[in-house]
């Protein structure tokens, strides 16, 4: 009868193992020493030995030249643990057993000698199915158990292990097996199967099993199955619905070239072959990662499960964008995926992801925008590519500047939305000081309190801030939301508000000295705005508007 290739060419040994060195090491020591104990926790990612590496722990305790690091593979009690039929290695699935009965009976089978061999282990798989009562049932067992018993944990999700048990036993954590370690593996097995296998056909199975060598083998067993005894790269691809670099190249092309049109041809290819969107962003992300991990190494490295042409065909897409642009699109990606895991119309959500990276390779950072401000070189023309439309970088909401603190001015940006309808916002209004605008503001609000309050209080504009200087009776009236909403509707933009309270009314020079602030000469305004500075960002951010002029000494004195 056939055996699947996951369990034919199971490891018999600890030189056998790939991967898990750390725990190898230590519990050939172990035996070696004779110190040898009584619980043991494997943990880790599924595939990756756990179960394995007890049946082989078993072996080497109960090998006739035992115990030993070395188990002869020869003896009765080998043979039969690798045939699972050993009559003193009991293997359990806490999945199936996993209530207080089942741990009462194991109690009980504790306390009897093994019958044949020199240990009595139980292996016990999925042990974080395990009930709490069944593991109080069993805690005092598992922590003073008669000296020919070991107990071997094997679970997938170790956080779910009381900790009364894990301070009972010895834990390992197992890792993830390297994606080079997996391809040498199964070159191997190839080998002894007769199997011609090219470099990609076998560094696209173990992409597929993610670092657990049973989930690529089983891979490797299909593709055997599906293809015969020559694998290739392709057909490997299309069996397992892995995606080439070829098709998700047709993704960093568009981008490229900032074309959301081939984004829309590449959904409806996906969707006309019955492709899993799903799936497909899954994939996209993992490109996208590689592309940062390749631009950031510049070289081979391990951190990117790809053979070496894949590598290089990666570095070389990687050289046409920057971290940057990589970093954005990686994350934009990773939201997508998390949006099409409950979306009831994956492909509406999918065309609108891609999209928005288009857009968002279309950003122009702030931080170089505010360099070439500072530095005085000339702004750069928008890529042929981009629509010259497009404000760069400043149709992002989130990272416009909302101030501009120049010697002697403050301009503010215009609204994007509105510069992207081709026009530019309606500007607040500059009749009259502040203090007058916002009392004709509260006016129109009808918020007669508010309108008393600031009529009593002295206004103090500063960067993002509007102090009231009043006294206390008119604190309530400050303090109303209509204030709020009219400062609002006055400055153009929300700003935060504090009130300096005082014992005495405002003098009454406060609105002379507003008005001398807010509503500076014609020819102070002339030299601000012939600052080169202040041209420079009109530029950068076409649609700008310079809406308060200051002669900083006046207002420092």
């Amino acid at each position: 009868m056939y055996q699947v290739i996951a369990r034919k060419y199971r490891p018999q040994t600890f030189a056998e193992l790939i991967g898990q060195e750390h725990v190898r090491t230590t519990l050939e020591n172990a035996i070696t020493q004779k110190r040898i104990a009584h619980g043991y926790i494997f943990a880790g990612q599924r595939g990756t030995g756990k179960t394995t590496i007890a049946r082989i722990l078993a072996r080497c305790l109960n090998c006739v030249e035992g115990p030993t690091g070395q188990p002869c593979g020869k003896c009765s009690s080998c043979l039969e643990v690798t045939q699972g039929n050993a009559p003193d290695v009991i293997e359990i699935d806490a999945a199936s057993n996993r209530g207080i009965n089942e741990m009462r009976e194991l109690r009980e089978n504790v306390r009897y000698r093994p019958s044949r061999d020199r240990y009595k282990v139980f292996i016990i798989d999925e042990a974080h199915q395990i009930t709490s009562e069944a593991f109080n049932a069993l805690l005092k067992t598992l922590e003073e158990p008669p000296e020919w018993t070991v107990f071997v944990l094997c679970t997938t999700e170790s956080h779910k292990i009381p900790t009364t048990i894990a301070s009972r036993c010895q834990q390992f954590s197992f890792r993830s097996v390297e994606f080079a370690e997996i391809v040498s593996r199964m070159e191997w097995i190839c080998g002894e199967e007769g199997i011609q296998a090219d470099a990609e056909a076998l560094a696209v199975i173990a992409q597929s099993g993610e670092g657990s060598v049973r989930d690529s083998l089983s891979a490797l067993d299909q593709a055997i199955a599906c293809c015969g005894t020559t694998l290739e790269g392709p057909a490997v691809r299309d069996l397992l619905g892995m995606y080439s670099l070829e098709s998700l190249g047709k993704v960093a092309l568009a981008l490229e070239e900032s074309s959301t049109s081939a984004m829309l041809e590449i959904v409806a290819e996906l969707e006309s072959a019955g492709k899993n969107l799903q799936h497909f962003c899954r994939e996209l992300a993992r490109f996208f990662r590689n592309l940062l991990v390749a631009r950031i190494a510049g070289k081979d490295t391990r951190l990117i499960a790809a053979s070496g042409p894949e590598q290089a065909r990666l570095r070389e897409t990687a050289g046409r964008f920057s971290e940057e642009d990589l970093t954005r699109w990686l994350q934009l990606t990773l939201d997508i995926y998390g949006q099409l895991q409950y979306s009831l119309q994956p492909r509406l959500h999918l065309e609108l992801g891609l999209m928005r990276l288009v857009h968002a390779g279309r950003m122009k950072p702030i931080e170089e925008a505010l360099k070439e401000l500072a530095s005085g070189a000339p702004a750069a023309p928008p890529p042929a590519s981009r629509p010259a439309a497009a404000a760069p970088r400043a149709a992002s909401v989130s990272e416009r500047p909302r101030t501009a603190g120049l010697v002697g001015a403050k301009a503010v940006s215009a609204d994007p939305i509105a510069g992207a309808r081709g026009h530019s916002p309606a500007p607040a209004a500059t009749g009259g000081t502040l203090k007058e605008r916002l009392i004709e503001a509260l006016e129109e609000l009808r918020a007669g309190t508010s309108v008393h309050a600031v009529e009593e209080s002295e206004i103090v504009e500063g960067q993002g801030l509007v102090e009231f200087i009043a006294p206390k009776a008119a604190r309530m009236g400050l303090m109303a939301k209509d204030v709020e909403k009219a400062l609002a509707k006055v400055l153009g933009r929300v700003v935060k508000t504090k009130i300096t309270l005082t014992d005495s009314p405002a003098p009454a020079a406060a609105p002379a000295r507003e008005a001398s602030q807010a509503a500076p000469s014609d020819e102070a305004a002339e030299r601000a705005l012939a600052h080169p500075d202040v041209k420079r960002f009109q530029e950068i951010f076409p649609g700008s508007q310079v809406r308060t002029v200051r002669d900083l000494k006046e207002y420092e004195s």
